[in-house]
């Protein structure tokens, strides 16, 4: 018999994520690096698992100053997880039917199935099991998911099944707490369980100490700080009370520019007090569902302060899909008298669940301008505004740099598109009206190389929550090539889910627009 294979099945092998996961819950790098790398594996893409993906994915390590020759954290982190898997499968995990390893040379995860002796190895002066002792016959016993009991066929000496029992009665104890304390885990997720330490952050934390404005927390995550595409710092979960860390299958989200912030859940019922200082904030709740069971509302409440703000919310309702990222705004937040801000997510039909949480120096009764251009990094305009990275979209496709526009202080406002048939949903509170400034520039025809050297040759309409803001509408006619064209459109009532949604559709040829603003017209 080999002393390994590589046979075995994609539910053992979240079974056995699952366990690795849970044994290592007290070391946050190593279970960044199992989560990020069963991402990859589940997805297929074990051919993007590199040194420079698992620096700058996993542990935040920024993407343009990251050098391996300088900076060893994968290396070591590597070497740290190969030594706690080896010591893991000498212990609580030698009598597990998969393991999980990760060859030296290779970050790709590995799985296989030892030929396990069907006797486990004898400790010195412990004395040998009879043949009779070893051919008798008991009751068989069912493994757990996980791996744990496996029946060996041979029965224990009196005293040491008597030490036996005594140590199953209190491990299924033990099981009963976990049971009653945490929800059962979901198939095909990794359930990466809280330290002590970061379960009492909220308790430990000084009573005169407040959060340092911004706030950006990625739900159920105990990893180092990650940066998202505006450069954001967003830290570990913290403040937080119940609830349980899921990591969420490997797949793709829609409508985000960062989905580092949709790789990890806080699930069941929970709340969040958070210190602050007096003052007006802007709050934001990002949320995703990867299913639901069937046409079942999985709806949970959220309250600010004790006040409800989403009754019966469902998530996938809300971004009108599942694995489509959901982004709720709340202007004018403030701390209780207590000097905390304090956030309920309570059960109605569903589990309540959020994965990053996010809050900013606001502005009284208004919502913070959102200003995006269709580009892969952020740009600061001539005024001091930052645009953001084209995020909140759905289809399109993104150009590459585009020759400079004329007569306009701000020409990399119009240094990319989005072109195609493609929407946007803009998050924004829903108690407001907004002033949505659209920037665009023809880049293509009446040029020389598109054979069409004047009007006509792209026209498309946008609609705006159902409603017609353009018509066959042809930047080319008003205003050339390479000069750029800004349509304003005042007093847009959102839509009851808190959304602006902007659809570009095309009549002849592709929509583009290189820039969008909305503005909060509020006094």
């Amino acid at each position: 018999m080999p002393e390994t294979s590589t046979i075995s099945s994609i539910e053992e092998e979240r079974a056995e994520l699952n366990a690795v996961a849970n044994a290592l819950s007290k070391y946050p790098r190593l279970v960044s690096l199992v989560g990020y790398l069963a991402e990859q594996y589940f997805a297929g893409k074990c051919d993007e698992i590199s040194e420079y993906n698992i620096a700058t994915e996993a542990f935040g390590r920024s993407k343009t100053v990251f050098n391996a020759t300088e900076d060893s954290i994968v290396r070591v982190e590597a070497h740290r997880l190969r030594k706690r898997l080896k010591e893991y499968y000498e212990n609580e995990g030698r009598l597990h039917p998969v393991r999980l390893s990760l060859p030296t040379g290779t970050y790709i995860p590995v799985f296989t199935r030892p030929a396990l002796s069907p006797f486990p190895a004898q400790a010195p002066g412990e004395f040998a099991l009879t043949v009779e002792e070893s051919a008798a016959s008991r009751p068989p016993v069912t493994p757990p998911a996980s791996g744990g009991f496996r029946e060996h066929g041979f029965r224990l000496p009196r005293r040491r099944w008597l030490y036996a029992a005594l140590a199953v009665a209190i491990a299924l104890a033990v099981l009963a707490l976990y049971k009653y304390r945490r929800p059962a885990a979901i198939s095909g997720e990794i359930n990466a369980e809280s330290t002590p330490e970061a379960a009492r952050s909220v308790a430990s934390a000084p009573l005169s100490a407040t959060a340092s404005v911004p706030v950006r927390l990625i739900a159920g995550y105990s990893g180092p700080p990650q940066t998202d595409s505006l450069g954001n710092q967003w830290k570990a979960d913290e403040y937080y009370d119940g609830g349980s860390f899921w990591v969420r299958p490997a797949g793709f989200v829609a409508r985000t520019g960062d989905p580092l912030l949709f790789r990890q859940w806080r699930k069941g019922d929970f709340s969040y007090n958070i210190p602050l200082a007096p003052g007006v904030y802007e709050l934001h709740l990002y949320f995703v569902a990867s299913e639901r069971d069937g046409d079942n509302f999985a709806t949970f409440s959220v309250a600010i302060n004790g006040e409800p703000v989403l009754n019966g919310f469902d998530v996938v309702t809300d971004a009108l899909g599942e694995n489509i990222a959901d982004e709720r705004v709340f202007r004018d937040v403030s701390p209780d008298k207590d000097g905390k801000l304090h956030l309920q997510f309570t059960s109605v039909r569903g589990v309540p669940i959020l994965n990053a949480l996010e809050i900013l120096p606001g502005i009284a009764h208004r919502q913070l301008p959102i200003r995006l251009v269709t580009q892969q990094v952020p740009y600061t305009d001539h005024e001091g505004n930052r645009w953001s990275p084209d995020t909140y979209f759905m289809s399109g496709a993104l150009s590459g740099p585009r020759p400079p526009v004329q007569d306009t202080s701000d020409p990399g406002i119009y240094a990319a598109e989005r072109y195609g048939h493609f929407t946007y949903a803009i998050p924004v509170d829903p108690r407001d009206r907004y002033t949505v400034k659209l920037h665009f520039a023809e880049f293509y025809f009446g040029s020389p190389s598109s054979g069409v050297s004047g009007p006509g040759g792209r026209v498309f309409r946008v609609l705006c929550n159902g409603t017609e803001l353009l018509n066959d509408f042809d930047i080319y006619k008003e205003a050339g090539s390479f000069h750029p064209l800004v349509k304003t459109f005042t007093h847009i009532k959102p839509t009851a889910q808190g959304k602006i949604n902007l659809t570009f559709e095309p009549i002849l040829n592709y929509a583009t627009v290189s820039g969008i603003e909305v503005l909060d017209e509020s006094q």
